[in-house]
């Protein structure tokens, strides 16, 4: 079922299903796998461009290798912008921890005051994944295995996705849109979709 907060198109499962990352048993995962690197707007592109060199001391070598053989960024096969790979895995801006839990280089930089920009917002949002319509924004979940763990966590905790990602909403969307989704969702326990 789809719900509708000005122009954007909300799956009901944003609102039901439940999530909270658990990084000690993915290990950040969804940095690692897949076909594609982080989605980019163009103008996260011109962010990534410009704080690079404050990125660059968190980054591991074969991301900066990555980075420095082809840029920050490659267009994807639907011809979007997405963060450089290494070997076509993990994203160039990975590194991983003591404990071998990916991390990302970008928000590394952030939390250590470097740069102001915490990460893409499509790493921030996942597993909200946001597309572009003729006239409208989709906001819909999209189920990973690599990320089952978040779902039993989320479930023992009784978090939906939405309120685990207040956060980047907000930051993607804006107070109100929040506030607009926190009353969709009253409205959902009220009166469940048959």
């Amino acid at each position: 079922m789809i719900v509708e907060i000005d122009d954007k198109l909300i799956s009901t499962e944003i609102f039901e299903r439940k999530f909270v990352c658990d990084l000690t048993a993915c290990k950040g995962a969804c940095c690692v796998e897949g076909d594609n690197g982080a989605p980019l707007t163009l103008e996260e592109v011109d962010i990534l461009e410009e704080i690079y060199d404050a990125v660059k001391p968190f980054m591991r070598e074969e991301g900066i290798a990555a980075v420095e053989k082809t840029g920050v960024f490659y267009m994807d096969e639907w011809n979007e912008p997405a963060t450089t790979l290494v070997d076509n895995q993990e994203c160039a801006f990975v590194y991983f921890d003591e404990k071998g839990i990916t991390k990302c280089a970008i928000e590394q930089a952030h939390l250590a005051g470097k740069v102001d920009w915490k990460k893409p917002i499509s790493c921030h949002l996942y597993p909200i994944r946001v597309s572009k319509l003729t006239n409208n924004v989709a906001l819909n979940y999209d189920e990973w295995n690599i990320c089952k763990p978040a779902c039993a966590c989320g479930e023992q905790l009784n978090v939906p996705v939405y309120k685990f990602l207040k956060e980047p909403i907000i930051r993607a969307f804006g107070e109100e849109f929040y506030d607009d989704m926190e009353k969709v969702d009253a409205l959902l326990k009220e009166n469940p979709p048959a």
